[in-house]
C-alpha cells in the first residue's frame, strides 16, 4: 500500500472513531472522558489531514471539506470513475 493510501485510510478510521464518539455523546453528553477523546480525535485527524495536504495536495472527500474561498475546487479532483483501481 503507498503512502497516500495509507494516510487516506488513516483519516478513514479517524472519521469512524469520531463518528462513533458522536454518537456516543448523543447517548452520554456529560461524560467528560468522551468529549475529551472527541477533541483528541478531531485534533489527531487534523494532524494527518494537514499531513495529507503538505504531501499530496488538498484533502477533499465531500462538498464539507472544500474551503469556503474556493467551494468548486474539489472539481478538479478525479471523479470516482476516473481512478483505476490500485490507484488513490
Amino acid at each position: 500500500m503507498n503512502d497516500r493510501k495509507m494516510l487516506k485510510r488513516k483519516i478513514h478510521e479517524f472519521d469512524f472513531s469520531i463518528k462513533e464518539m458522536e454518537l456516543y455523546l448523543d447517548v452520554h453528553p456529560t461524560c467528560r472522558r468522551a468529549l475529551m477523546l472527541l477533541d483528541e480525535l478531531r485534533r489527531k485527524r487534523k494532524e494527518l489531514v494537514a499531513a495529507y495536504e503538505q504531501r499530496f495536495g488538498p484533502y477533499i472527500v465531500t462538498t464539507n471539506d472544500a474551503p469556503a474561498t474556493e467551494p468548486w475546487r474539489w472539481i478538479d479532483s478525479p471523479w470516482p470513475w476516473e481512478i483505476k483501481e490500485g490507484e488513490v
